[in-house]
């Protein structure tokens, strides 16, 4: 990507940059996901593509090799060797995880050096998402409605009344061209219980929030100048030195200082209290991948039985029983008489659980934190 300013062009599809924010371990999915390999960096679906690599191939056919990738230093390498059409300047990586607000703040000041007529679009590296036109339809509805001067969200049409979600409440049609089905975005709101999820889903009028943002670069940082001016004032400081040998010495010496915050607190809800956020209702597929219940469900890897196996070369054997196993040895695991079962067997942490308890693995980390652990982590 050029880093010169350039003249905005006339379409506002030519106006769009996509932004992959590639954080978070994803703690449910522990043993195999961990701080040196995070979710992101596996194969979870048995398609033959990390969660990266997946998410930058859909976004390919909008955004061209317009992408900025926001990651850890910890894996540069990593993220590298999967995505080696990203150039330096556009790998933004972060000394010391800073929450959604600072990642994609940096990424939105960055990109407004670089061209302030930008329309930048955030999709986290860790969902799955099919099938792609789909998604890619959706983005560009999204795109036409921030063109029209909006944050747009992407939500998810509800399945099932889910507690494990936030949601979002529409309101009026917009009528925008080129965005049949864009909404105002009426409110956020935050995970309910299974009763209220019932009532939202029963309304029609709420879906998931599924942390997409599509938005004028230049309404993102001024919502965020207004919600968090100190936040605002690093980010900018450090987008000034991007494209500069200042880059390194300004980034070390600023992003440690800056606040932990979400994007959805820092400018998504302000601003939608501004009447300033709209929202594309997205049809396709779509999972963040929690927890190992959720691999068991998305994969279109081998079963045996009525059980998902992932693992080059996995050695499994089983006689009625049902679930997920996960491996990256080559033991043998046999099942016998069991339901429901989650087993993850790497070769220095082995995991046991039941689908139903899947969401539980966190408190095993955050126990072996706790206790000093921390080489299996």
């Amino acid at each position: 990507m050029s880093t010169d300013k350039v003249t905005s062009p006339a379409s506002p599809l030519d106006r769009f940059i996509a932004v992959i924010p590639a954080g978070g371990v994803g703690t449910r999915l522990w043993p195999l996901s961990r701080a040196a390999a995070p979710k992101f960096l596996h194969d979870l679906t048995g398609s033959g593509s990390t969660l990266l690599r997946a998410t930058y191939d859909r976004l390919q056919p909008l955004a061209g090799n317009r992408m900025l990738v926001v990651t850890g230093q910890a894996h540069r390498e990593a993220v590298c060797r999967q995505l080696p059409e990203v150039h330096d300047a556009d790998l933004v990586l972060e000394s010391e995880p800073k929450d959604s607000g600072a990642a994609i703040g940096l990424a939105a000041a960055i990109l407004h050096e670089r061209d302030p007529d930008t329309i930048m679009g955030s999709f986290a590296a860790d969902q799955v998402i099919s099938p792609d036109h789909l998604f890619q339809q959706a983005v560009r509805e999204a795109i036409h409605t921030a063109a029209a001067g909006k944050i747009v969200t992407i939500g998810i049409k509800p399945t099932h009344p889910s507690t494990g979600f936030g949601y979002i409440r529409s309101g009026k049609a917009l009528n925008i061209e080129g965005a049949p089905s864009a909404h105002d975005v009426v409110e956020f709101v935050e995970k309910p219980d299974e009763v209220v999820a019932q009532q939202y889903v029963d309304s029609g009028d709420y879906v998931w929030n599924a942390g997409m943002f599509v938005a004028p670069v230049s309404l993102m940082l001024k919502h965020l100048e207004a919600n968090q001016p100190e936040l605002f004032q690093g980010l900018q400081e450090i987008a000034r030195a991007w494209d500069t040998p200042q880059r390194d010495e300004v980034t070390a010496r600023i992003w440690p200082t800056l606040l932990k915050i979400a994007i959805d607190y820092a400018v998504a809800e302000p601003a939608a209290e501004a009447g300033d956020v709209a929202v594309v209702p997205g049809t396709f597929r779509w999972d963040d991948v929690g927890d190992f219940a959720s691999v068991g469900r998305l994969n279109s890897a081998k079963e045996v039985d009525d059980v998902t196996v992932l693992g080059e070369g996995a050695r499994v054997f089983t006689e009625n029983s049902s679930g997920v196993v996960v491996t990256d040895t080559k033991r043998v695991i046999a099942l016998i008489g069991i339901q429901d079962v989650v087993i993850v067997d790497t070769p220095d942490a082995l995991l046991v659980t039941t689908m139903a308890n899947s969401q539980r693995v966190k408190a095993a980390v955050d126990a072996l934190k706790a206790s000093g652990d921390t080489d299996v982590l």
